[in-house]
């Protein structure tokens, strides 16, 4: 016999929620009516299990799971049961694949799961991070508490992603503004220019030949040129994703120049310092703490990093020895977190490191925009001055055979 998940009120209007089995919908209902219930929502539980089956692969957006954390943790607070909750939550959601999760992880509940259990079978949705201070909360009795600082937590992480994302932007867009003229000049003015050349002879210099064979090998291959790019480009991703190209590119990116390497080294203590102390707070116990840290830092080097602090942890070291002893990390942090052991105010410790780095990342990438627009503006000056000077000497030469 199918399952019904239902939620009703009764004749004083106290909210329930549950399951039940019947033939079929117009049953459920009845059943309900002989309880003196008056079903609000009523659906078979394969339905909702099959609608979150459907939706799987989609994306729920930070900003949706952000808000739905917040509100759980309020209606929490107020004394609202998980169920009744969860309930509220996927009516009133205005993302429509996290209504449908919500209503799968609703329905797991009311079978007997754990929160954390029902929301661990969703891991495209909710990360470890997310499930390990669930888990926490309900284990200490703080599931609201636990709840807002995981909104906290995806808020901070979501501003440090809005500001490097916002400061590539420009970079970005210049380059294929560059891009763009580089391939329009060499396809369509250069062309011109050599017939002129050719029309009254002269010799040709080196650099002039260099820009024509550049520009006669796109006008002639083009068609080979753009797809090799483009499968270039893919095939790059594509090994980027591969742990291989991720440690080779997570190596090389803290190594570029022109602060650019420091400021993605701030951007991941920015991101392990918040992170860390909002699973301390939380009342995860420092090893898995410092593991579900290591693997979300963003950065290969750093999480190899944490990953050999939490082997030295496990030993009985205390975690700012190995932290010292490290060249990755900065002595700020290692010093504040040896303070905050001894002190047993390691949280909040962390929670300083992390708005310090937070605010060290606004001012980094300040910082860094201002070196890298002269810079973008230099080459792509210099891109297009090397051309016209290219199918200008020749000119030149012709004018002083001329006088």
């Amino acid at each position: 016999m199918p399952s019904f998940a239902y939620s009703a009120i009764n004749a004083q209007g106290i909210a329930s929620a549950g399951e039940l089995q019947a033939a079929d919908l117009e049953s459920a209902r009845e059943q309900l009516r002989h309880r003196g219930l008056l079903a609000e929502r009523l659906e078979r539980v394969a339905e909702a299990a099959g609608k979150a089956t459907a939706t799987s692969g989609k994306r729920v957006t930070a900003k949706a799971l952000q808000v739905f954390s917040r509100q759980f943790a309020t209606l929490i607070a107020a004394g609202v049961s998980v169920v009744a909750a969860l309930v509220i939550l996927e009516e009133q959601t205005e993302d429509n694949n996290l209504a449908v999760v919500i209503a799968d992880v609703r329905a797991k509940v009311e079978r007997g799961l754990l929160l954390s259990e029902a929301l661990a079978s969703h891991p495209k949705v909710f990360d470890t991070l997310y499930i390990s201070m669930v888990e926490a909360g309900e284990a200490a009795g703080v599931l609201d508490t636990v709840l807002d600082r995981v909104a906290v937590q995806i808020e901070k992480t979501q501003q440090i992603k809005r500001r490097v994302k916002g400061a590539m932007i420009y970079p970005i867009m210049v380059f294929c503004f560059a891009t763009v003229v580089l391939i329009g000049m060499l396809a369509f003015i250069v062309p011109i220019f050599v017939n002129m050349i050719k029309t009254n002879g002269g010799q040709i210099p080196t650099l002039t030949q260099f820009i024509m064979n550049l520009s006669n090998i796109v006008r002639a291959w083009w068609y080979l040129i753009f797809p090799l790019l483009g499968l270039t480009i893919w095939g790059l991703a594509r090994f980027k994703k591969t742990q291989a190209g991720r440690d080779l590119w997570d190596a090389l990116i803290l190594k570029i120049p022109a602060r650019i390497g420091a400021t993605v080294l701030k951007v991941a203590m920015a991101r392990v310092s918040r992170t860390l102390a909002t699973l301390i707070a939380s009342g995860v116990d420092i090893i898995k703490a410092l593991d579900i840290t290591a693997h979300t830092s963003g950065n290969a080097v750093v999480e190899k990093a944490l990953l050999d602090v939490k082997e030295r942890v496990q030993e009985g070291i205390p975690i700012a020895q190995p932290l010292l002893e490290s060249p990755l990390f900065p002595i700020m942090i290692s010093q504040m977190i040896k303070i905050g052991e001894e002190t047993g105010e390691l949280e909040l410790m962390l929670s300083k490191v992390a708005d310090f780095y937070e605010d060290e990342v606004d001012t980094a990438i300040a910082s860094l925009t201002s070196i890298i627009e002269p810079l973008m503006i230099i080459g792509v000056g210099s891109m297009v001055g090397v051309i016209v000077i290219s199918m200008y000497l020749p000119m030149f030469s012709m004018l002083k055979s001329i006088h």
